[in-house]
């Protein structure tokens, strides 16, 4: 595969634009083995909450490239449009292209000013990772009934109010909700596939955009992977949705100004991966 042909370079896997052959115009996927996470007590967790990649795990890229197809196609069945268009090896996929949420820079003249590259919509089912550690007067895993939030996708995530979207001209009113209610939506049959398995959702965030040659409408794009998701079991809900057991599996921190809050029965990527399979 050309280096010339390289559209984006990212944490989980490679976008490269073909240029020949029966999918000519068409970009591949290519999924990697590289994981995020954190490193404690010198060695790596791997948790797709994070964002720095922190080693790799053997097979990965196979493994989250079958598990987004699954996801693609079942949105599929459901009437919901996507950038997928077929799975042709173990880690490749071929999809539409597509242009992310952006916005170019007004004042390009003033230092420090930076265009907004792309959006991606965090989804969550329960109060935890730095949903928390922002909201920490929130119980731990309470239900916040599938809230969405907005974030600059990059090297340093940075949460946009939806307010602000609207008011810089990012996006308009319109396209704020309908775009709220598609990762809702997603959000629901992502959680129930994993309800059907015994495994709860906790969180997990999805890119939109616009197919490069469709008619403008947002859809769901990038991946729908192990690296995008945090699931754990055990999840047992009253009736008003909360975790009964928060207490034995939430277990947080404050040291140096520093929150921290980790799930103890969060489910490692790999030890979900293969029920989708």
């Amino acid at each position: 595969m050309a280096e010339n042909n390289l559209v984006y370079r990212g944490k989980s896997k490679d976008v490269f634009n073909i240029t020949e052959g029966p999918y000519a115009g068409k970009y591949r996927l290519v999924f990697k083995d590289e994981a995020t996470g954190y490193i404690e007590n010198g060695k790596a967790v791997f948790d797709p909450g994070y964002d720095t990649v922190v080693g790799n795990i053997p097979g990965k890229g196979a493994i989250g490239c079958r598990f987004a197809t699954h996801f693609f196609k079942l949105l599929k069945e459901k009437g919901i449009p996507s950038h997928y268009i077929d799975t042709v090896s173990e880690n490749e996929m071929i999809v539409e292209p597509a242009l992310p949420l952006d916005m170019p820079v007004e004042s390009q003249e003033f230092p420090g000013s930076a265009p907004l590259l792309n959006l991606e919509f965090t989804w969550r089912n329960n109060a935890t990772g730095s949903f928390w550690r922002r909201y920490p007067f929130v119980k731990p895993c309470k239900n916040v009934h599938k809230v969405v939030e907005a974030w600059t996708k990059g090297d340093s995530d940075i949460l946009i109010t939806l307010e602000a979207l609207e008011e810089t001209g990012a996006m308009s009113k319109e396209e704020i909700t309908q775009s709220v209610e598609l990762v809702k939506n997603i959000a629901e049959i992502v959680s129930l596939e994993f309800t059907q398995k015994g495994l709860h959702v906790i969180d997990g965030k999805f890119e939109l955009g616009r197919l490069k040659y469709g008619d403008g409408k947002i859809v769901i794009i990038d991946e729908i992977s192990p690296d995008v998701l945090r699931v754990c079991k055990g999840y047992t809900p009253d009736e008003t949705g909360n975790c009964k057991i928060y207490g034995q599996c939430a277990v947080t921190s404050y040291s140096g100004g520093k929150r921290t809050i980790k799930n103890r029965k969060q489910v490692a990527a790999a030890d979900f991966t293969n029920i989708f399979l």
